[in-house]
């Protein structure tokens, strides 16, 4: 099995350059299953329903290392 080495969310932005040998190839199909099953207005019901969620989420701090 050869070891995901790239950075997929920038290297496979216009597809993926690993092919066969890609490490999220189990995923694709649960990504086509969604897309093609759910409507985009219910897309936009998720993406504000989480937008809002994160939004009253209190601030999470990050302390840098001394």
């Amino acid at each position: 099995m050869v070891e995901n080495t790239i950075d997929c969310a920038t290297a496979c932005v216009n597809g993926c350059v690993l092919g066969d040998n890609c490490p999220n190839l189990e995923y694709e199909e649960q990504s086509a299953k969604f897309i093609e099953e759910t409507s985009l207005d219910r897309m936009l019901e998720i993406a504000e329903e989480r937008l809002r969620k994160k939004m009253t989420e209190p601030p999470k701090w990050v302390y840098p290392e001394e």
